[in-house]
């Protein structure tokens, strides 16, 4: 039910995201992303203009909240579990719509992991839940706002669990699978059901052109692995530049080529729109690719809000398309230019993001072609081997995280402890006694059963900062317990409480606090250093306990893989 509510919420925001971009074109195109329709000055004009309207929304906002896209969400879910700063979500809502609007090569698939990751950790924020809950929230966001921008549910499936949580765990897999399915039928009901590339033919590759299917593959692979090399160099040296001239030289390089070329401008349909129509004229092919991929290394690498996806799917429909140009001269068949499109489009969006799968399914789903899978699979694992194998290429998203030092991955003990709150493994029976002495405590020790944890709450005086201290009462295990002779009184009766020596036998752990959302990393992380003890959890007011985790509680999940 969270999936699906969240998937809903993340879903609507991404479809109000897509028709913002519509209604801004459509005050001066003709139809979504036809700069052609522009003269050559106002295509110069056009990301001039858009770049000063987002370094407004970015000063309205604050210049440090301009993080955006997939690489930030990726490193928000390592450390703040997919919560998403309000400030952030405003830039990338309005900054990439105006970015998208006014010709820039950036996509819209990261502005809609971005969204789609705010609006369901803002509902799982709202409720309260674990992190861990949250996190698994998110994903579901994600999976909504890809399959709403796109049309394509099993696509944005893998993608979550490829390049965003990269792991197929059933628990995550189910609720995602959900949120997609509800993105999906979302923008159906609101945009249609056809898909984005459904006009491409049959697809006629034979048996005949797979060597020439490996050579485009090797290609692919070396394109895309100086595309990211490029493009990480230009974030890594741009960074000490101040953002006003970092958006306006972007502006400029984007203006100028648009000028000359202006298929080269917007996400990428347009450069597909251009193969297609220009598939025989090799030098106008290759000049788009050029202009194509320098716009979307100075947009991205400068820091303008966008995805990537979109300009590397056109950057591979034109390589795919020079290619066909070539096969087409030495190879029998019909329509070759348009199969070499959709090679390119998913070899070169594989060795990029470093997401065979993905790419397959994605290309599959916006073209509707089944015909496609194992010509598709022949390229996609050459282009992705070549440029791992070759020239150790990672994905790009990685690769940003690293250039611009932001954390996206922890050490194997806190990525296993971060999947479980601390509500589901807390010891909830608990006999908590109030400013108590030694002795009462060891008595009570000894009397509780085994199950149930006795605990000494020190109430702090005025004075003090009001906070109670809670302190956890345990005798040593390798020390046995002694108890003293029973005394009779002065009437001849035993006395009725037991006294038992404790020196050095019992320990009080002060207890540290935790919010009842945190996971068992944080407690972990609590009590790493002391290796004993545990923590006590509250759920709104700090001073009132409802649970405890120990420290041998976590030892033992580690040790045994199981839970006590």
């Amino acid at each position: 039910m969270l999936a699906i509510l969240g998937g809903c919420a993340s879903a609507l925001l991404v479809v109000l995201f897509t028709l913002t971009i519509e209604q801004i074109q459509q005050l001066y195109l003709t139809k979504r992303d036809n700069y052609n329709s522009l003269d050559s000055i106002s295509r110069f004009d056009l990301p001039i203009l858009g770049s000063l309207v987002i370094l407004f929304i970015g000063w309205l906002t604050g210049y440090k909240y301009l993080r955006t896209g997939i690489p930030f969400v990726l490193h928000r879910l390592k450390v703040a579990h997919g919560i998403i700063p309000f400030k952030n979500t405003l830039n990338q809502f309005w900054g990439s719509a105006v970015a998208l609007a006014s010709g820039f090569s950036v996509g819209r698939e990261g502005p809609a992991v971005h969204l789609g990751a705010a609006c369901s950790s803002y509902v799982g924020h709202l409720l309260k839940l674990p992190y861990n809950s949250i996190r698994t929230l998110c994903a579901c966001g994600i999976a909504a706002g890809i399959a709403a921008t796109f049309n394509t549910p099993i696509a944005a499936v893998i993608f979550v669990m490829e390049v965003i949580m990269r792991e197929y765990k059933i628990h995550i897999f189910i609720p995602v699978m959900l949120a997609a399915i509800i993105g999906s039928l979302i923008t159906q009901s609101i945009f249609g059901a056809k898909h984005e590339f459904e006009y491409f033919s049959t697809i006629t590759l034979g048996h005949g052109h797979y060597f020439s299917l490996i050579i485009l593959g090797v290609f692919l692979g070396i394109l895309a692995a100086l595309f990211n090399k490029y493009l990480v160099l230009l974030v890594k040296h741009s960074t000490n530049l101040h953002i006003i001239p970092r958006f306006m030289m972007a502006a400029f390089i984007t203006g100028s080529l648009g000028y000359l070329i202006p298929g080269a401008m917007g996400t990428g349909t347009s450069a597909i729109d251009f193969s297609l129509a220009n598939h025989w004229q090799l030098g106008l092919l290759l000049s788009l690719l050029a202009a194509k991929i320098i716009m979307t290394m100075t947009a991205l690498g400068l820091g303008i809000p966008g995805g990537i996806v979109g300009p590397v799917i056109g950057i591979g429909a034109i390589a795919g398309a020079c290619a066909g140009v070539i096969a087409t001269q030495v190879l029998p068949g019909s329509n070759l230019a348009s199969d070499y499109i959709l090679m390119g489009m998913a070899g070169f969006m594989a060795a990029t993001l470093n997401a065979p799968l993905a790419a397959l399914l994605a290309v599959v789903e916006l073209t509707g072609q089944l015909e496609i899978i194992v010509p598709a699979m022949i390229v996609i694992t050459v282009a992705s081997v070549i440029t791992k194998q070759a020239f150790n290429n990672r994905s790009i998203f990685t690769m940003q995280l690293d250039v611009q030092g932001l954390i996206y991955h922890k050490p194997p003990i806190e990525e296993a402890l971060q999947k479980i709150g601390v509500l589901a493994v807390m010891k909830e029976k608990l006999n908590i006694l109030t400013n108590a002495s030694e002795r009462s405590i060891a008595g009570e020790v000894v009397s509780t059963p085994a199950d149930t944890l006795v605990i000494n709450k020190v109430i702090s005086n005025k004075e003090s900062s009001g906070k109670n201290t809670y302190y956890w009462a345990e005798f040593d295990a390798d020390v046995p317990l002694v108890s003293l002779p029973e005394t009779k009184n002065s009437h001849g009766h035993k006395e009725s409480e037991v006294e038992y020596k404790f020196d050095g036998k019992m320990q009080l752990h002060q207890l540290i606090p935790l919010s009842n959302q945190a996971t068992l990393a944080e407690a972990y992380l609590a009590l790493v250093e002391q290796r004993c003890g545990g923590v006590y959890i509250y759920q709104e007011n700090i001073d009132d306990i409802i649970g405890v985790v120990t420290f041998e509680q976590l030892r033992y999940y580690l040790v045994e893989g199981k839970l006590i």
